[in-house]
């Protein structure tokens, strides 16, 4: 019998944790939340700073799934990459990709939970509807471990997170793009 009352209890919660999950996904909206066009707002944050498409020496492909999950999971860059990630959402729920420091996104993913109609665009943000893709480019100007996740409401609960790690520059290390460029050329 306490068996039969603990797979029970088990249900419930799966229920209740998929109804939170499916709420605010509609309290959030569906709403494209596309990026205004113009000059790209700069501010220097712990994890980098907003760049320009053309500045971009890497493209890397971001998959989010119904599954709370992002692939990949794991990125690996150098100080002084500038990335543009294309974020594609292949479910059938509203996803988004911000990057941060695990801080910052416990502390926005907490405030999500108590506002998650809460309107929110920063160049390290992006908000994608089912079927769509969205797109930042963020330059890695300092070496570390930061995080990306999906803040709507329940995700990031549910383990809708990533990593980014940033290895130092060293002293004869060059940029990707740089790299690529004296690797294209002829002597």
């Amino acid at each position: 019998m306490m068996k039969f009352n603990i797979q029970r209890m088990a249900a419930r919660a799966l229920l209740v944790a998929l109804a939170m999950v499916g709420a605010s996904a509609i309290a959030h909206g569906n709403n494209d939340h596309a990026k205004a066009s113009g000059p790209v707002r700069k501010e220097q944050k712990p994890w980098g700073i907003a760049a320009e498409a053309r500045q971009a020496g890497r493209v890397i492909e971001i998959t989010m799934s119904d599954a709370m999950r992002f692939t990949p999971g794991l990125i690996k860059l150098r100080q002084g990459e500038t990335v543009r990630f294309v974020i594609r959402n292949e479910g059938q729920a509203l996803h988004e990709f911000v990057l941060g420091t695990k801080k910052e996104l416990d502390e926005h993913a907490a405030l999500m939970l108590k506002f998650p109609d809460m309107e929110h665009d920063e160049p390290y943000m992006a908000h994608v509807p089912a079927g769509r893709t969205g797109e930042i480019v963020w330059t890695f100007n300092r070496p570390g471990s930061f995080d990306f996740a999906c803040l709507i409401a329940g995700h990031y609960q549910a383990g809708m997170v990533g990593k980014v790690e940033v290895a130092a520059a060293t002293r004869n290390s060059k940029p990707a793009k740089e790299e690529q460029a004296h690797a294209d050329h002829q002597h």
